[in-house]
């Protein structure tokens, strides 16, 4: 299949030549935990996210069997103190689980039989760096007897997608317990040797598998798309890493910057899909690069299912708001969910939403993803809900497009009455609320900036419609107790336009009030 122990450098040789972007100071961060009680780690984050290129990178910088001097004296962990003192010093075993798990589906062998198949492999591979290793019980006893000999050194684990085992076998416990028990047999306090092992740097998609309310091999400090820690420089590309390639290729910023921005981490700001900025940049063309995977296929039905009013929380999300979002219960696999918040954090870990630690707040980030969420709502297999939601509020924008306020109030008063509007109808907040459910058809059609300043004052929303759509522009002023010509005057009088001239000729001036006594809506549009 390959090579397991010492894989040299010729990888992370390819990965370099590719217009790289310096990630080496990630490395600083694992020397530091060597021969500390810290020293194991599990990265997750979501794919296209460079899980696969810090693996490789890590195994040519540690692997001894190689000289890599060349490939990071010119790179950032050059400058550190530890960089000489652990530059191929070590006996590397670089596992990709999914490779096991394709021989397997190869040779048509349960994935329960996975772990035997990684067990022989490093065994097999150990022969070649120490011929006389007999076949001792545990793959701990024989690192352990290689790291003894007069010249052996110790080995740092480095396991790319090691969920893999967790996220294919779906319900198949026993096969996940039985990989779970493996890695636990390598790693848990009592027979994990640090004599033998100086490190293990472990990547995938999902943080580990929770066993009741704990991780299921707690050794391991995570570091996931919730808490990245020290690590969330290297979570994706930032800010400063973008302008940088941007102004190398004469990319504009503000495109690349609304198509693949919106992961965020207190530490460093801003945060970018790699994989797709990459790509942007290759082309020249911002679009959704997103590759849909089984994994995110496989949302639709916990989506359906509607834990706890999740279509109305996703609905919201649509609509451009925040949703706030517990984390606690999710037990890191794709199967086991019992709550809305459950499937709000798997999304975090795929990508699909950023998490926003001090308001424990979920919002969609960007560009890309808000397609990949249309993408879903145009599907054949969403829920019945979904569909009619969706036509209805087409049909409403399609009746704002031809001035028709009667049929826009007649909608409003409708979707007021559904659990995707605000409990508690008693203020201007709440019939803003209700505009953004009414309008989510709007959502990929047009860009809505919400109390935007334009001429003497600021419009409540302005709808931008995309490029080259040829929609007209639209100004909406919200009124409570009063009149929708009013509103529609506070346009005029307060000249909101002033800030679409690009769109001067084809403009909608939209006044929406509610009336608390008669409990009804009434809309007025007008052309500018």
């Amino acid at each position: 299949m390959g090579i397991y122990v010492n894989p040299g450098n010729q990888a992370f040789k390819r990965i370099d030549g590719s217009n790289y972007v310096d990630k080496t100071g990630m490395i600083q961060l694992i020397n530091e935990r060597i021969g500390r009680d810290d020293s194991l780690v599990c990265i997750s984050r979501p794919r296209r996210f460079g899980k696969s290129y810090a693996a490789k990178m890590l195994a040519a910088y540690y692997d001894c069997s190689c000289d890599s001097h060349e490939l990071f004296d010119k790179k950032r962990i050059a400058r550190s103190k530890s960089y000489s003192a652990h530059l191929n010093r070590y006996n590397v075993i670089y596992l990709e689980i999914t490779s096991f798990i394709s021989e397997a589906k190869i040779l048509r062998k349960p994935l329960i039989e996975v772990p035997g198949m990684i067990m022989e492999a490093i065994h097999d591979d150990l022969l070649r760096i120490c011929p006389d290793l007999p076949k001792l019980r545990t793959v701990n006893d024989e690192l352990l007897h290689c790291a003894e000999r007069p010249d052996g050194k110790q080995f740092i684990f480095i396991i790319d997608e090691w969920d893999a085992v967790i996220r294919e076998t779906k319900d198949g416990e026993e096969a996940q317990q039985v990989y779970l028990d493996l890695l636990r047999g390598w790693f848990k306090n009592g027979t994990f040797t640090p004599k033998a092992v100086a490190a293990a740097y472990m990547t995938g998609i999902l943080p580990i598998k929770k066993d009741g309310k704990q991780s299921a091999i707690s050794e391991f400090d995570e570091y996931s798309m919730l808490d990245p820690f020290d690590f969330a420089e290297y979570v994706g590309f930032t800010e400063k890493e973008v302008m940088e390639r941007c102004a190398e290729k004469g990319m504009d910023y503000g495109q690349i910057k609304k198509w693949y921005d919106g992961y965020e981490f207190p530490a460093v700001g801003a945060v970018y899909n790699p994989f797709s900025v990459m790509s942007a940049l290759r082309t020249g063309k911002c679009r959704s690069y997103w590759r849909r995977t089984s994994a995110a296929e496989s949302l639709k039905r916990y989506i359906n299912m509607d834990f706890e009013g999740l279509q109305a929380m996703v609905a919201r999300l649509i609509a451009g708001e925040k949703i706030q979002v517990s984390a606690d219960s999710f037990q890191n696999d794709f199967e086991t969910f019992g709550s809305a918040d459950d499937v709000l954090t798997l999304l975090i870990h795929l990508g699909y939403l950023t998490y926003q630690e001090e308001e424990q707040s979920v919002r969609i980030p960007n560009e890309e993803v808000r397609i990949e969420f249309e993408h879903f709502l145009s599907q054949k297999s969403v829920n019945t809900g979904w569909i009619t939601l969706i036509k209805r509020s087409q049909k409403l924008l399609d009746d704002t497009i031809a001035c028709n306020g009667t049929a826009v109030a007649a909608a409003l008063e409708e979707i007021r009455g559904e659990h995707y509007a605000p409990q508690y109808y008693n203020d201007e907040q709440a019939l803003r609320a209700v505009i953004k459910y009414a309008y989510l058809a709007a959502f990929g059609q047009y860009v809505k900036i919400e109390e935007m300043p334009s001429g003497k004052g600021i419009a409540d929303i302005v709808f931008i419609p995309v490029p080259l759509s040829g929609f007209p522009a639209m100004v909406i002023e919200l009124k409570w107790n009063r009149t929708p010509g009013g509103a529609i005057a506070q346009i005029k009088r307060k000249k909101y336009t002033a800030v679409l001239k690009p769109f001067a000729g084809n403009i909608l001036l939209v006044g929406i009030n509610y009336n608390e006594k008669t409990g009804r809506h009434s809309c007025l549009i007008e052309k500018a």
